[in-house]
């Protein structure tokens, strides 16, 4: 058992897997270019969801599998009612 040097911990507040984090994307066109500072390399593949239409909260999203100049793959969405976007664990 390791001692806690800090003191008093408190536990982190719980979160979804996977869940969706704003992020900055530079998508002149509506192609991302960028995502926060890093440049896409290739868009490997693009899609739209468009579910939960008979509610009263549809969700309308378009999203792409990206792969930045890292080398790194990401997967973003806009999110159509907002105009936001988000990145997804790949």
């Amino acid at each position: 058992m390791v001692a806690n040097p800090g003191g008093e911990s408190r536990p982190r507040p719980a979160r979804r897997l996977n869940e969706p984090r704003p992020v900055a994307v530079a998508a002149p066109g509506g192609i991302p270019e960028r995502v926060g500072p890093v440049a896409v390399a290739h868009v490997r593949e693009e899609w739209l969801i468009a579910e939960r239409w008979w509610t009263g909260r549809p969700v309308r999203r378009r999203y792409f599998e990206l792969v930045l100049e890292t080398g790194e793959n990401a997967v973003v969405f806009r999110d159509e009612a907002s105009g936001r976007w988000f990145r997804q664990r790949a």
